[in-house]
């Protein structure tokens, strides 16, 4: 798997002009999304990437945290998650924009794993990744799981960048990989609400019954992952997202890591065609912390 083959994505419909707008559920919504996420993949590829020559100091803080098995692991697993969800999608133009999505995440396992080979990260051996048997709720898990951990992944990769912990050149080696995600995440978010308008009536109570068990899921999970923190390396590995500054050798305040995270997820997701919604939960959550933490006793 070295590239994409876009010769299979249907050449129509178009997306929408940027004057026009847009319903939600509607096939030009369908349209846009999908167009958005297929026409700005970027074609690069792993195995041309050239990893740079790292400082022994700053290899040996690269090699020491706890993410790498985590992180290996979870693209491989989010990325046969959403292939096997395209294989039951039937519209060709979102079958198209699924099976890119499906294909950048297995991209970003290669983008791992050449990483860890090139800088001699020594990694637990991956487990089996069973092919899920509800495809629907698996992508789910896998969209509303990314938008957590990206929300907060962009805010601790902004601290990384501005505190000199990643060089300059690995920086710029990961940034599509943080694209992709900010990407996937607004294909989500608006697949979630174009597929509520567009299903069956009989099928709408048992999906909201499926997203609400999706987030208790993943809340019990990161729950349970803070019980288990210590001296458990697996749990630190999982709970990095909110842990992640201490790692990278920062003190800083949840209410200043929660501002960061907020303003660069705007900041990655501003370019995008604001006729597409964003992810919502995490954000407004965050922003109503900040609220009450920042008011006066």
């Amino acid at each position: 798997m070295t590239y994409f083959d876009r010769s299979m994505v249907p050449s129509a419909p178009l997306a929408p002009p940027h004057d026009q707008p847009i319903k939600r559920g509607s096939r030009e919504h369908l349209a846009l999304m999908c167009r958005t996420l297929l026409d700005t993949h970027d074609p690069y590829k792993p195995a041309l990437i050239d990893w740079p020559k790292l400082t022994p100091e700053v290899q040996a803080k690269i090699v020491s945290l706890p993410i790498w098995d985590m992180a290996v692991q979870t693209e491989g697993r989010t990325g046969l998650f959403v292939k096997t969800f395209g294989e039951t999608v039937k519209d060709p133009l979102l079958k198209s924009a699924v099976e890119m999505d499906a294909f950048e995440e297995s991209r970003h396992k290669i983008v791992l794993a050449d990483m860890v080979r090139a800088y001699g990260i020594q990694l637990e051996d991956e487990p089996d990744y069973p092919k899920p048997k509800d495809a629907e709720w698996a992508f789910m898990r896998s969209g509303y799981s990314e938008c957590i951990d990206s929300f907060f992944g962009f805010g601790l990769f902004k601290i990384a960048k501005d505190t000199g912990f990643f060089p300059p050149e690995l920086i710029d080696t990961f940034e599509p990989v943080m694209r992709e995600e900010g990407r996937h995440i607004l294909f989500f978010v608006n697949w979630v609400s174009w597929w509520r308008r567009n299903m069956p009536l009989w099928r709408r109570p048992w999906f909201e019954a499926k997203v609400l068990a999706v987030w208790l899921f993943l809340i019990w999970e990161r729950i349970d992952m803070a019980k288990g923190m210590g001296n458990n390396t697996k749990a630190q590995e999982n709970n990095f997202t909110l842990n992640g500054s201490k790692e990278l050798g920062v003190e800083v305040s949840f209410p200043e890591l929660a501002a960061i995270c907020i303003a660069e997820n705007d900041r990655r997701l501003a370019p995008y065609d604001p006729r597409l919604l964003r992810p919502r939960f995490v954000p407004g959550v965050m922003r109503l912390v900040l609220k009450v933490l920042r008011k006066p006793a």
